[in-house]
């Protein structure tokens, strides 16, 4: 059996592996790291939870620990999609490399440059960080390229999803070509294919799954619901509490304002829940994970951002509360449950409108996905007042003329007060929303001295979400000042 003794690391990483607690080497650093270590190209592709971080820090320290870096001229960069990512490959260079005096940097959104700027100036060992906020840097004349001997693109799927390539063409192009790249992704479209053939020079491939498969460790499950928002989360409660080996659980939502409507729904069932989704200060989202890392909230309501290598070991349970739009976004969420060899379980929520979605996730991960308690089609079948409410939701979203003629199909009592209710909690969280936006752009203005180039605002710019509201008419409420003058025509 192979150790990582035959890896050919250096001694002082083998100690602070030991120190952790490990001894053998999952496939993908087992594949990764000699070859890593002779310098060679790495395209890496290996399911989620199988240790791909610590395949390319590893064999980093070892070949670090020649030589220094001098100021604002970092000797590595590792790119992240999000600064959750980011913070956590961070952790790691400084649980490995406790034995080894290296200067780590980590440049993220909804920090100070100030502070950043400051380790720039000290010298930069390794950069971490996430492409926009590496960019304004560099526009800033805060950083020099030309010394970096490694890059190292992780999570390479998730960049192109966000809209990342063109900043890391760009970023590519102020590093040296004779520079050491490791390229990494858990799941390889053509598209990151083509991309992988354009950074890499003669790569070792490291293949140790095949593309898009998910853990065997996770038993997946399908639950049937109607479309309605209310009857989903009664459902997804109602399963919550049959899980009576429920440790601790994340479950996804495809909206932030989805996010924020079923943390709130949630919260007033009595259930531990917090939310974490791309909208909020970086403070919030790192306490919030802390909180749950520390077992202080039992859910964690979180859009995609979450989805994406976040190493929490030990969830038991994920709930997809929405099937996600993107197959491959399936295999992310799920293999946060199921990590280093341990069990967990993972339920799907399915409507009528989900199908396609439904469809495109097996046939990527090549098997069916049993269902629970029944499919779809034990379901009762929609009433003709819920195919005219799903036609007209687009249009007359938030307002409800008729709520006192309007009386519920499954039980035939009327609703008046029950709608009223539901469209006052509507408007309280809509107000409720609104503060919380303004009180963020006020935390970012405060904490970014040019919050314009932040890399989360660029994420913005590029990565649509599905909950924009409504496109403006004209001006919109804003009409400029000149247009309100009046000016009198002569003749």
């Amino acid at each position: 059996m192979t150790t990582f003794a035959d890896l050919g690391l250096s001694q002082k990483v083998l100690s602070a592996v030991t120190d952790a607690g490990y001894t053998t080497p999952t496939p993908i650093q087992a594949g990764a790291i000699p070859p890593a270590l002779m310098r060679r190209d790495i395209c890496g592709i290996a399911q989620t939870g199988t240790g791909k971080t610590a395949s390319f820090v590893l064999p980093m320290l070892t070949l670090l620990e020649k030589g220094r870096a001098r100021a604002r001229m970092p000797r590595t960069l590792i790119l992240e999609p999000t600064r959750e990512l980011a913070a956590q490959v961070a952790e790691n260079f400084e649980k490995y490399g406790k034995n080894h005096k290296l200067n780590i940097a980590l440049l993220i959104g909804g920090v100070s440059f100030d502070e950043q700027d400051r380790k720039l100036e000290r010298g930069a060992d390794v950069l971490i960080c996430t492409p926009g906020r590496l960019l304004d840097h560099c526009e800033r004349g805060k950083l020099l390229m030309t010394g970096v001997e490694i890059l190292v693109i992780d999570e390479a799927d998730r960049m192109l999803d966000m809209g990342f390539i063109p900043d890391i063409e760009r970023i590519a192009k102020l590093i040296p070509f004779t520079r050491q790249t490791l390229f990494f992704s858990a799941t390889m479209p053509p598209e990151i294919q083509k991309l992988a053939d354009r950074f890499l020079q003669n790569p070792e491939r490291i293949e140790v799954a095949p593309p898009s498969s998910t853990a065997k460790t996770v038993t997946q499950r399908l639950v049937a619901s109607n479309s309605k928002d209310w009857d989903k989360r009664a459902v997804l409660r109602d399963l919550i509490k049959e899980q009576t080996d429920l440790k601790n659980a994340i479950i996804f939502c495809n909206r932030k304002k989805d996010v924020a409507e079923l943390f709130r729904s949630l919260d007033r069932h009595g259930f531990s829940v917090g939310a974490l989704h791309g909208d909020m200060d970086q403070r919030s989202r790192t306490t919030m994970l802390a909180n749950f890392k520390d077992n202080n909230i039992t859910l964690l309501v979180a859009s995609d951002v979450a989805a994406r290598g976040l190493d929490i070991p030990d969830v038991s349970h994920v709930f997809n509360f929405d099937l996600p739009i993107h197959a491959e976004d399936y295999v992310h969420r799920i293999g946060r449950t199921g990590r280093a060899g341990r069990s967990g379980s993972a339920f799907s929520i399915v409507t009528r409108h989900d199908t396609k979605f439904l469809d495109a996730i097996e046939k990527l991960i090549g098997q069916k996905i049993e269902w629970l308690n029944g499919d779809l089609s034990t379901l009762p079948a929609p009433t003709e007042n819920d195919r005219e409410e799903r036609r007209g939701r687009g249009k007359d979203r938030g307002r409800n003329k008729n709520a006192s003629h309007k009386t519920d199909t499954r039980n035939g009592q009327n609703t008046t007060e029950e709608t009223a209710d539901r469209m006052e909690q509507v408007k309280q969280d809509r107000r409720s929303d609104k503060r919380t936006q303004n009180n963020n752009r006020d935390q970012r203005h405060n904490t970014a001295p040019n919050p314009a180039n932040d890399d989360n605002q660029r994420r913005r710019n590029r990565y649509h979400d599905y909950d924009d509201g409504p496109t403006p008419v004209g001006f919109g409420d804003d009409i400029p000042a000149f247009m309100l003058i009046t000016v009198n025509s002569k003749g």
